[in-house]
């Protein structure tokens, strides 16, 4: 068997580097860049929770702040995202340690997305909500008079 470059060849790459595993052959694996793709595995999941509650936080803000324009989509999506961090979870426990860190790092992005699309500069400018709250199907935030949930 040929070693095939993982520089012009990445999926035959992976599949002769599974059976070089399956056969146990670890002389020729290229640990090196197997060690670069499992931790970009680790990345991919982690990037995919941020994505996630960007857009759950997004639609939570969006249903917080304009109450007029509430809408199905926008409750389908919040549950829909909800479900998906659910199963993400559920697949990727250990995630679960990085929520708090992820929720305050995309938080000023989900702030970016929901003024693109409310025209409206006005959201708090540190996430008022808590995971509590995000992850609950039960939570949608809701405006008193006073202008507080």
């Amino acid at each position: 068997m040929n070693p095939i470059a993982y520089e012009t060849d990445f999926y035959g790459w992976t599949q002769q580097q599974a059976q070089l595993l399956k056969n146990r052959d670890f002389d020729r694996i290229d640990w090196h860049h197997i060690t670069e793709e499992i931790e970009d595995m680790g990345r991919s999941e982690k990037r995919e929770l941020g994505s996630r509650l960007e857009v759950l936080i997004m639609h939570l803000l969006k249903w917080q702040f304009q109450p007029n324009l509430r809408s199905r989509s926008w409750q389908l999506t919040i549950k829909e995202q909800r479900l998906r961090l659910e199963t993400l979870l559920a697949e990727n426990p250990s995630l679960k340690y990085s929520l708090d860190d992820v929720k305050e790092k995309i938080y000023p992005l989900a702030i970016v997305s929901a003024e693109k699309e409310t025209g409206l500069s006005s959201f708090p400018a540190t996430c008022p909500y808590d995971l509590t709250q995000i992850l609950s199907p039960q939570f949608l935030p809701i405006v008193d008079d006073a202008g507080e949930f």
